[in-house]
């Protein structure tokens, strides 16, 4: 079975919207896009170039994907996977594009079967699905504990509005961490697995 992994950079209140920059989602009136500017260094340079390099296909939902059609084409050069792995976008609206390597999906029925399809990209079982931007998208997921691993990249600031990764009823579930480091900046940069149900009881006994 393929991972769903999601891929986030969120601020320590959760917001994720528009990280890259300030026309990249103004919906809602945001007024901090490319807040994660000023924290760049080498360390999260070279975790970013790590992940854009693995072989995986994507996982979309539509406005991300609409914002990402109209760049990614043009600039191959710092992130060839994108162009050339299979794009499923999660829309009830949209049905074809000419962004190659574009299927369109639209229920969760459709992402499990992605879970158990063989690779778009490379032909053979075991490639995972990347999840980028697509905060409803990634709550869908999580509600119906799809998330098989969360790469958060979790800043220093607070913003208090916007889009937020866990918002809007997550199934309760546990998970371990499998990697970790902080940035000369203070970013920190956290690998989660899916670990079962959440266990409870009472401190001190």
């Amino acid at each position: 079975m393929r991972k769903i992994i999601v891929l986030s950079m969120i601020t320590l209140d959760g917001v994720m919207q528009a990280p890259g920059g300030p026309k990249e989602d103004t919906s809602g009136g945001f007024e901090y896009g490319g807040w994660t500017e000023p924290y760049g260094d080498e360390v999260f340079g070279n975790v970013v170039q790590k992940e854009l390099k693995e072989n995986a296909d994507y996982l979309l939902g539509r406005k991300t994907f609409e914002i990402w059609e109209n760049y990614w084409p043009n600039h191959a050069d710092f992130w060839p996977g994108i162009n050339e792995g299979t794009k499923y976008v999660f829309s009830n609206t949209r049905k074809d594009s000419d962004w190659k390597n574009s299927v369109f999906i639209k229920s969760v029925t459709d992402i499990r079967e992605l879970k158990n399809l063989p690779a778009g990209r490379h032909g053979s079982k075991g490639t995972d699905i990347h999840v980028w931007g697509s905060s409803q998208l990634i709550q869908l997921l999580l509600k119906n504990d799809l998330v098989d691993e969360l790469r958060l990249k979790i800043f220093p600031l607070t913003l208090g509005k916007g889009k937020k990764l866990f918002d809007k009823g997550p199934l309760p579930a546990a998970f371990t961490l499998t990697e970790s480091t902080i940035t000369t900046t203070g970013v920190i940069i956290a690998y989660y697995k899916r670990a079962g149900d959440v266990k409870t009881g009472t401190v001190g006994e």
